[in-house]
């Protein structure tokens, strides 16, 4: 494995994501929504930084997800990925570059988040920790699926109730205490928990081993993948 590769599959996505305005996208609606929502509706009795959890907890289980999914499964249906390989790119230098660049997308919205949350010193470094855990295995699930899947309709249909589990379980346990029941072996649960702890310490932090257990349970699926099924 080879770094000037790995580098150089990063910078042409880095490129074809701002070329590609249904991926980046994702990556602007949700800290955007965090801004407005943020700072424009006041509710008696509401957490400080309700929306910005809200969307931040939607954005983890979402934008990295969805984005990794898709543009592998793109690139296969393309047969951009097939070009690639041909020219001496390793199976795992794709990948790294890959979620290298959606990672650096990722931490960018992350780090508009932690602003709307006016976030400061080691508040604003522990919030931007907990978002990058939560958008790894994000990556992790999200290429999953983009390997699994033959082809881009193939892709939407698996990966969009995926997204939409993970991305709204969070807000929906919050008003219903049987969601919740099932929500807190979500890890999106979990960093939508360490979020609301940071700068609180009477707030409730999330539960580690969760995940650990989702990230490991991502990892083997990942690993089941990547040996059984063709990138191209």
């Amino acid at each position: 494995m080879r770094g000037k590769r790995i580098y150089a599959v990063w910078k042409k996505q880095m490129k074809d994501t701002l070329k590609n305005k249904a991926v980046l996208l994702q990556f602007v609606m949700f800290p955007v929504l965090s801004i407005i929502m943020q700072n424009s509706m006041k509710i008696d009795g509401m957490p400080g930084r309700y929306f910005v959890i809200l969307f931040a907890t939607m954005y983890v289980g979402m934008a990295p997800l969805t984005a990794v999914a898709s543009i592998i499964s793109e690139e296969k249906e393309k047969n951009t990925l097939r070009e690639l390989l041909m020219a001496n790119v390793k199976a795992g230098e794709y990948l790294l570059g890959i979620g290298l660049g959606i990672f650096v997308c990722c931490m960018a919205g992350s780090v508009v988040f932690a602003l709307a949350g006016k976030y400061t010193g080691l508040d604003m470094a522990e919030f931007l920790l907990v978002m990058a855990a939560g958008i790894v295995i994000s990556l992790l699930l999200g290429a999953v699926i983009g390997i699994s899947c033959r082809n881009q309709v193939t892709e939407v249909s698996v990966s969009v109730p995926v997204m939409l589990v993970f991305s709204f379980l969070p807000m929906l346990a919050s008003f219903n205490e049987k969601i919740g029941a099932v929500s807190k072996y979500a890890f999106s649960q979990q960093i939508s928990n360490y979020m609301s702890a940071v700068g609180d310490p009477a707030a409730k932090g999330g539960n580690l081993a969760v995940i650990l257990c989702n990230a490991g349970i991502f990892a083997v699926l990942f690993g089941l993948v990547f040996r059984k099924c063709r990138l191209v």
